[in-house]
């Protein structure tokens, strides 16, 4: 049983212990020569390692050069061709597999049979291929038989010197030379054979291959062989070659050998020029006659360089691009250039789309413009040319997100029009189709449609029109409502809208918005969508090319195209306000870099100056309108007081950083703001910094104690004797940094009951006379401060008994704080509905008064019930239902209040039946939550009581309501 196992291991069917058979060298020869396998052979002999190599090939050499016939002589030539040539390609499986087994089959040899293996010669393993072919082609020499043997023979001599010695470093053929080579060699080997074996292919592949093996550098150094024994070997060969004869001038027809030793002749001529000096000491008289000698023969080969025909060059070229052939990388860009002329148009664009693939790239797309764009100009097909330029969308719409954004900005930085801009209209016409298309998909797939598919289809529109895209964009995202979102994260996906040519983005980007939607806005809600839109746009959600972060419409671009207009002539009312919402949204933006703030370029002062005056005018916003003057609303003043002050905030900011740059322009401002309102220039402190103190009403420094460093008086008529306290309350209103400063340093004295008395009443007239003029935000700071005088015992407001027919046995401290404030504002609008102020306000002003009255009492109700807690889980059963009795007094003073308040108001605002509905609901829950804590009697008296009140509402509707709400009760 071991006896069969070992044998069949060692059976040669069978190698396992041998896995290459012993060859016989001279069988393979003949075979190879026989069968005409000189470039399989040269296959798998590139599978061998160096050492291997070179020894087989001595061998084949060898072989070859004793008894030489022709055929072994042409065998030769082939395998040495073949090997300047080198390997097709990669290693495939089978070579992979031979050289594993070689190396194995070669390392068992060594090891067990060493003794009985050919041992080379120690000072072989330097001797190289070249050595070896240069050496077997002196020995047989003289058995070439015709001159094309010697053609192809000097051939090989000439471009093995020439890659071995003389070039350096890869040449790369311009790709219409390659192209016009290529296309000769295969023409000159098609003609030595029939069409039907003629294999298009094959032989493009193998012509590249002939080019490529003179163009690249030899891998390993020719040792065993100096570049001057080449050059003598060189030398010998040819002047034996002439003595036979077989170097005479060429007649008749060329031949592929032929072309070939005309450019390997000339390859090695041009060279020569600048030869290696170091090989050459001494030895210049080889050179010398190596250089004759080449010379001579190049003048024996005197024909005409071939070229092929524009036919043939297409045939070539259309079969490289149809089988994708590797090494012509260049050609697709010559194809979208100088080859479109050459092409029949159909075949040309036929072959463009049957290999868009190999187009994708942005430089070649913009190629295929160009040709577009001539092909339009000259040809009057429209059909083809409208074929084309699907062709050419249809690769644009292929490529990479990136290269899709670097063609749009390179496209834009030449027109607005992209791609149209350079086609006639009969080419274009069907556009508009396509755009809705486009949109009409975004819109109804909404959501469910992916990102990336909406930005691919508003990219393939964009590049063909970048303005009518972005129209189209603008329009759906502020005219479908929610769609405004979508519409800014696509844009922020295509930075190649945001062309680097920034003046012609700018102009571009903000003229389609403003020319698109701005004058078509006609509902606050599509205003408000505009708004959120352009906040979007300003976010540095935008990656570009480069990795910068910017944002896709720059917040300085929108201040100069939607509010620097507006402002700087004079504005119409209904412009003013969505211009100031505008610019608040501007500003709220960050600057995208630690440098000077965007702000600062868009001319700040003059800006800031602008706001100032129509903050000015405010002052008269409840003023009879003169014709010709401007009134200004309430929400206007809200939005002046908010972008005056972050505006400021910002340029102040930069002001400190560099007060020099700044200082003329600041200056500028003051002088300017001195002839406005005090107030004015007060909201502009943050501007001023440490440059110009507070400068507040004289008469204000008379009831504060202000200190003079920080502050200083301005004399104003207007503030007389007795003003004080409403400048302070003017001051108090402006601004959230000095109410600390104002009370700490208010000049009162505790002390002193007239003093108290005095100041409360005051402060009342000075309400009354401010109220009217602040916005929301400016009585919320008033109500701060009369809420922490009235919790520091400065503000005297004594609560009366007029809603109260019985003395309630109730512990009210608890909510002493919120019955008082209640009581001031309503001595407040007493005085202010009195017949002495009943023609201070229009309409609109009085509804104004009543809003904020309304905010106040929420607070207070809102105050009310924080201190109930009624759902707190610390208060017990009866501590809460005590405090339940209060809190139900505590809220039917509350809607006592707040009805009167509305009987005395003109009109009697409908916001405050909604307050006094909101006392109701709440009562109602505390009654529910604690049944206890009003009695069945009690009930009826109230509700009879609340009804009492209720009736004195002039609105019908309103006192149903409340009617229907109390009986719920």
């Amino acid at each position: 049983m071991e006896d069969i196992e070992i044998r069949w291991k060692e059976d040669p069917l069978f190698g396992v212990l041998n896995s290459l058979p012993e060859i016989n060298h001279a069988v393979m020869f003949e075979l190879v020569k026989s069968m005409s396998f000189s470039s399989i052979y040269v296959e798998l002999l590139l599978c061998l390692p160096s050492a291997e190599r070179y020894e087989e090939l001595k061998l084949f050499v060898d072989h070859v050069t004793s008894r030489s016939t022709e055929e072994d002589v042409k065998m030769f030539l082939e395998v040495w061709w073949e090997l300047l040539k080198g390997k097709r390609g990669c290693n495939d499986d089978v070579d992979q597999f031979f050289s594993t087994q070689a190396s194995r089959s070669k390392m068992n040899e060594t090891s067990t049979q060493a003794s009985k293996r050919f041992k080379p010669d120690p000072e072989s393993t330097s001797i190289s291929m070249v050595h070896i072919l240069f050496e077997g082609l002196r020995e047989i020499k003289e058995h070439l038989a015709n001159p094309e043997m010697c053609y192809v023979a000097l051939s090989n001599c000439l471009d093995t010197m020439y890659t071995n010695y003389l070039l350096s470093s890869a040449a790369e053929l311009p790709i219409e030379i390659k192209l016009q080579r290529i296309s000769c060699i295969v023409n000159l080997k098609k003609r030595k054979m029939l069409m039907e074996d003629f294999d298009m292919i094959e032989n493009i592949q193998e012509a590249h291959r002939d080019l490529s093996a003179s163009l690249i550098p030899a891998e390993t150094n020719p040792s065993g062989m100096t570049f001057i024994q080449a050059m003598q070997v060189t030398l010998e060969v040819i002047c034996s070659w002439e003595v036979m004869g077989l170097l005479n001038p060429f007649e008749g027809e060329p031949t592929f050998a032929v072309v070939r030793l005309k450019d390997s002749i000339g390859r090695v001529l041009a060279s020569l020029e600048h030869p290696h000096g170091k090989d050459l000491i001494g030895n210049g008289q080889t050179l010398s006659n190596l250089r004759v000698s080449l010379t001579g023969l190049m003048g024996s080969l005197a024909f005409k360089d071939l070229e092929s025909s524009a036919a043939e060059m297409v045939t070539i070229c259309t079969s490289i691009l149809d089988n994708h052939l590797e090494g012509f990388e260049d050609l697709p860009g010559l194809f979208a250039t100088k080859l479109s002329q050459d092409f029949n148009e159909a075949e040309w664009i036929r072959c463009l789309e049957r290999n868009a693939r190999m187009f994708q790239t942005k430089d070649l797309l913009l190629s295929l413009i160009t040709a577009l764009t001539n092909k339009c100009q000259r040809d009057p097909d429209v059909q083809c040319c409208k074929n084309l330029k699907d062709v050419v969308v249809e690769i644009f719409s292929n490529l990479s997100i990136a290269d899709r954004n670097a063609t749009l900005a390179d496209l834009l930085n030449v027109s607005s029009k992209g791609l149209h801009q350079f086609l006639p209209s009969s080419i274009s016409k069907d556009f508009s189709e396509e755009l809705n298309l486009a949109f009409n998909s975004i819109i109804q797939s909404g959501a469910s449609q992916s990102l990336d598919a909406a930005v691919a289809a508003v990219a393939r529109v964009a590049f063909q029109n970048p303005e009518a895209t972005l129209n189209r964009c603008y329009q759906m995202a502020v005219f479908n409502l929610g769609a405004h979102t979508l519409i800014a994260e696509i844009l922020q996906q295509l930075p190649g809208l945001f062309s680097s040519n920034r003046a012609h983005h700018d102009n571009l980007v903000c003229n389609c918005l403003k020319n698109t939607v701005w004058s078509k806005l006609l509902s606050p809600q599509e205003e408000n969508q505009f708004v959120q839109f352009i906040a979007e746009m300003m976010k540095c959600n935008m990656t570009t090319h480069t990795g910068e972060k910017q944002s896709f419409i720059p917040p300085e671009n929108v201040l100069r195209t939607f509010v620097q207009p507006f402002l700087l002539k004079t504005p119409q009312l209904s412009n003013l306000e969505f211009c100031l919402r505008i610019l608040q949204c501007t500003l709220s933006q960050d600057s995208s870099t630690d440098a000077t703030h965007w702000l600062m370029s868009c001319s700040p002062f003059p800006l800031l100056f602008c706001l100032a005056q129509l903050l000015n005018e405010c002052s008269r916003c409840w003023d009879q309108p003169v014709e010709g003057e401007r009134t200004m609303s309430m929400e206007i003043k809200e939005l002046l007081l908010s972008a005056l002050h972050t505006a400021g905030t910002l340029v102040g900011k930069e002001v400190v950083c560099a007060p020099d740059t700044w200082s003329r322009a600041l200056f500028w401002l003051y002088n300017k703001v001195e002839e406005m309102d005090w107030t004015v220039g007060f909201c502009l402190k943050d501007v001023w910094g440490e440059h110009f103190k507070y400068e507040v009403p004289s008469s204000m420094l008379s009831v504060c104690d202000l200190p003079e460093h920080d502050w200083s008086g301005l004399e104003l008529p207007q503030y007389g004797q007795g003003t004080g306290l409403v400048a302070w309350l003017e001051c108090c209103a402006l601004s959230d940094v000095v109410h600390k400063t104002t009370l700490e340093h208010l000049s009162l004295n505790l002390l002193k009951p007239d003093d108290v008395n005095m100041f409360s009443k005051g402060l009342l007239v000075g309400v009354c006379q401010i109220l009217p003029w602040c916005t929301c935000g400016e009585w919320e700071r008033i109500l701060e401060v009369i809420k922490k005088l009235l919790k520091s015992g400065k503000l005297h407001v004594p609560y009366s008994l007029e809603y109260v027919d019985f003395l309630p046995l109730l512990d009210l401290r608890s909510f002493a704080y919120e019955l008082r404030l209640s009581i001031f504002l309503l001595r407040i609008f007493q005085l202010l509905c009195s017949s002495s102020c009943s023609d201070w306000l229009q309409s609109q002003g009085w509804l104004h008064t009543g809003r904020l009255y309304a905010n106040a009492m929420r607070s207070i109700i809102s105050s009310v019930k924080d201190k109930s807690s009624l759902n707190s889980d610390t208060a017990s059963p009866k501590t809460s239902g005590s405090l339940s009795q209060e809190v139900l007094f505590v809220l039917t003073q509350l809607f006592c209040h707040v009805l009167h308040v509305q009987v005395m108001i003109p009109d009697q605002p409908k916001v405050l039946f909604l307050c006094a509905l909101e006392i109701l609901t709440h009562y109602e829950a505390v009654i529910s939550a604690f049944p206890d804590s009003c009695s069945a009697l009690q009930g009826l008296n109230t509700r009879h009581f609340f009804t009492t009140i209720a009736d004195n509402l002039q609105c019908s509707d309103m006192k149903a309501v409340l009617h229907q709400k109390i009986a719920q009760l």
